[in-house]
């Protein structure tokens, strides 16, 4: 989150000056989304681990509702504007993602008008990927009806263990059907050399945004889980773009330095925390201040994590998208997960881990299936399970969350 400025006294938290220039970076994205079609531009809509190297590469100007859904979420305009996409037919118990989208979109009120939009961008057309889950597709469905344009996607195989190569195959044959809908309506052919520059234009700033992520691993932690659900928004919106590069490459640098000089991003730093599953976005600055005032960093997360794609090639562009998209988290399964959270811990040398079980997003809440016992029985440290949601907060009890998270804490200490 947000902090005291860089030159504050020893021991408070410095803004990461970086984020001055984000604050252009992601300022010229949202004017390019509400100018492009005065200048002619189609708008893509594009879930977030969608094909956006491929819309790019026809010219399309991509917008991620999810990357909205979190602005409703982070507002806390989202409990207002659920019930009215609740009171459409969308039950309560589905993507609170999507019922905030819809309802914002039925209201007609969004964040989106402090960025300067006049609003939430009209499509030209909707492209999916269920491998984050089937709710991506019904949202991008109603729109298509709402709009009458085309809606397309992939649809990828869950809960994968091995990346098998039909599997890779499929979904890259799935992403090149979309190819000859994409040309129509965008007006123009694929030019596979500038597809090829713009994956590897995502690759360079996946390896950058790695980079950010892995600077916590130092002790103290330079960044948190915190500040990377700020930083993080080059990474969905931007990537496939120089100036996503340009962010990250500086981003670095000052991360780099403050290993070198030992800024720690909680003072005093003492605790260290992975979290697991979605933020709780309209609640995130109060659980960064409660963290810090028990100078603990939640040093990584899942979820930050999941805009690495190092399996990117342009020398092979629509099978190594497959693959990296087919490697995200949240579509394998139970033993893959493990794993990974596995070696997270260890790498992060977090004395605990933290789950998230969302409400309304079953797919991103890995306690539900024994893994946090299982874990715990291989790592040696305990865990918290905290019940809310992304972005409904009437699912959500702060009192209770304050509470654990005390006590958990205060565990760390006795032991």
């Amino acid at each position: 989150m947000t902090t005291q400025a860089a030159s504050a006294p020893a021991g408070e938290r410095k803004d990461l000056q970086t984020t001055k220039m984000m604050r252009t970076v992601m300022g010229n994205y949202f004017a390019e989304l509400e100018n492009g079609p005065k200048q002619g531009k189609k708008t893509a809509w594009c879930t977030s681990v969608g094909p956006a190297e491929l819309l790019r590469a026809l010219g399309y100007n991509v917008y991620f509702p999810e990357n909205h859904g979190a602005m409703l979420g982070a507002t806390r305009m989202a409990t207002d504007v659920i019930p009215l996409a609740n009171a459409r037919g969308f039950s309560p118990d589905i993507c609170s993602y999507l019922t905030s989208d819809i309802g914002a979109y039925l209201k007609g009120e969004t964040p989106l008008k402090k960025m300067g939009m006049s609003g939430m961008p009209k499509a030209d057309v909707l492209v999916f990927n269920t491998n984050q889950c089937r709710d991506v597709k019904d949202w991008f469905q109603f729109y298509a009806r709402e709009w009458n344009v085309p809606c397309i996607g992939i649809h990828t195989p869950r809960s994968l263990g091995d990346l098998d190569e039909p599997i890779i195959e499929d979904v890259a044959r799935q992403t090149e059907a979309l190819v000859p809908t994409l040309e129509k309506v965008a007006g123009q052919k694929l030019d596979m050399g500038k597809f090829k520059e713009i994956v590897s234009l995502s690759r360079r700033c996946t390896d950058l945004w790695k980079g950010v992520l892995e600077a916590a691993a130092a002790v103290p932690a330079p960044i948190t889980f915190f500040d990377g659900t700020i930083q993080m928004g080059p990474a969905v919106v931007l990537r496939g773009t120089q100036s996503a590069i340009q962010y990250y490459e500086a981003l670095v640098a000052e991360l780099k330095q403050r290993v070198t000089d030992g800024v720690a991003a909680v003072p005093g730093e003492q605790f260290r925390i992975y979290w697991d599953g979605m933020p709780v976005w309209g609640k995130l600055r109060d659980l960064s201040t409660q963290f810090m005032n028990l100078k603990t960093a939640v040093v990584a997360s899942t979820y930050c994590n999941s805009w690495i794609f190092e399996d990117l090639d342009p020398a092979d562009p629509f099978r190594s998208m497959a693959r990296a998209y087919c490697r995200l988290f949240i579509c394998r399964s139970e033993d893959a997960k493990e794993a990974y959270m596995e070696q997270m811990a260890r790498k992060y040398k977090v004395n605990g881990i933290i789950y998230h079980d969302s409400k309304t997003c079953p797919n991103n809440s890995n306690n539900r299936y024994q893994m946090p016992e299982r874990l715990d029985a291989k790592l040696g440290i305990p865990h918290l399970v905290i019940h809310g949601d992304l972005n409904d907060l009437r699912l959500y009890s702060e009192e209770q969350a304050k509470t654990n998270i005390q006590a958990f804490v205060e565990g760390f200490a006795q032991k």
